[in-house]
């Protein structure tokens, strides 16, 4: 074997340009997949991410009818508590399962300011400021003032929505709402927060204001509009989720829906399938790059014949042959998955600093996704290209060593 390494590594260099050529394609690839990989991967987690702080939780409790109404915030179908427990108490047991660690309830509704030029209607969500804080990022957003706190008449806005009905921290604002019993009725808050964010929901839509404020206006004391429950570990919901159910269905909760994060909204698994579809276009990648190689030990195998013809002559065996070229491939295959490894992994380690701004391309689209990605660096991500590159490369040499390893001795010899 040490002797056909030897003749495969010197062979490898007898036409430099083309060996080069066929080690750039490859790298080329590897690194390709290397950074799609960790472009597509930062986009995945940080919208799993946000679709977990600001819409699903890891597990989502709500009545089975807002389900079909949730876009049109609907304030007839609310989580009020079990037969014999009231909404508080339902907290608290929950928070006693095992895995759970927080139960943050929402109020979600509709409301709307009037300004000199128009309507700005908005999504107006009562919270437990505190909560918020802990369990979302948006103590970080919050660039000016403050987070609402519990029984005051106070609210944080986004810098675009505080632009649109021309209001600043500090000042107050007067807000129109529908109540529970569908009576249209206004109350004025002051703006103690200004969030500054990339996402659009949180700069342009939402005002937060307390829980317990929200509820009062609305009519809905000791309601909300759902349960967002916090677990040691997203990627361990399905094994918690049966002891939250059970315990619904126990105490006359059958009302309510509980779901993973994973099934809580349509674009999630959308994502989800789309990861299955990207490991298809990484191996697809590698297979175009080795078509160059294919085409180079071809061109190598009609050069050689009587070379091979000469070597199966003075006892050279045909499956050694077939093992000569598939190491000329596998060492090509090696050189360039690493170079297209290591680059990939560099690239992206630039990129994961910087990110990409995408905000144009995501102005019409209503989902929660972070126009400005960051490609995840991960050593894991150059070790998986690597691999497929070696792999994908050295497989498809095979095709081009057949043939010589099939050549005939005889035939060979009187090629000229």
């Amino acid at each position: 074997m040490k002797f056909l390494i030897n003749i495969a590594f010197k062979n490898m260099f007898r036409n430099k340009l083309r060996t080069v050529v066929s080690i750039l394609a490859i790298a080329f690839a590897v690194l390709v997949i290397v950074f799609t990989r960790g472009l597509i991967d930062g986009m995945i987690e940080d919208t799993y991410s946000l679709y977990i702080h600001y819409d699903t939780g890891h597990i989502k409790i709500i009545d089975q009818e807002y389900e079909q109404k949730e876009k049109l915030l609907s304030l007839n179908y609310t989580v009020n508590g079990l037969e014999n427990k009231s909404l508080a108490e339902m907290e608290s047991d929950l928070i006693s399962l095992e895995g759970i660690e927080m139960v943050i309830p929402r109020l979600k509704f509709g409301a709307a300011v009037s300004t000199e030029e128009e309507l700005v209607q908005m999504l107006a969500w009562g919270v437990e400021g505190d909560k918020e804080i802990q369990f979302t990022n948006i103590g970080r957003e919050l660039t000016t003032g403050r987070m609402v706190e519990a029984g005051k008449r106070e609210v944080v806005m986004g810098t675009d929505l505080l632009d649109k009905i021309n209001r600043s921290v500090g000042e107050k604002v007067t807000m129109v709402y529908t109540t529970a019993f569908s009576s249209f009725q206004g109350a004025t808050f002051e703006i103690v927060g200004k969030l500054e964010s990339n996402l659009p929901l949180l700069n342009e839509q939402v005002v937060f204001m307390p829980l317990d404020t929200a509820r009062q206006l609305l009519y809905l004391n000791g309601e909300s509009t759902e349960l967002l429950l916090v677990t040691d570990d997203r990627d361990q919901v399905m094994s918690y989720l049966p002891a939250v159910r059970n315990y619904l269905d126990q105490n006359g909760g059958e009302k309510y829906l509980a779901q993973s994060w994973k099934n809580g909204n349509s674009f999630i698994q959308l994502l989800e399938v789309s990861e299955t579809i990207y490991n298809f276009i990484y191996l697809f990648l590698v297979l175009l790059s080795s078509i160059v190689v294919i085409n180079t030990l071809v061109m190598i195998v009609k050069e050689r014949t009587q070379e091979i013809g000469m070597m199966s002559a003075l006892g050279l065996k045909s499956r050694e042959i077939l093992q000569l070229f598939i190491l000329e491939g596998f060492a090509m295959a090696v050189i360039g998955s690493f170079l297209g490894a290591l680059g990939g992994g560099a690239l992206n380690y630039y990129l994961s600093k910087v990110g990409f701004d995408y905000s144009a391309a995501f102005e019409d689209i209503d989902v929660l996704m972070n126009p400005i990605i960051y490609p995840t660096y991960k050593f894991e991500h150059m070790v998986f290209a690597f691999i497929i590159g070696v792999v994908v490369t050295t497989l498809t040499a095979i095709i081009p060593a057949r043939r010589a390893a099939k050549l005939d001795p005889t035939e060979a010899l009187r090629e000229i």
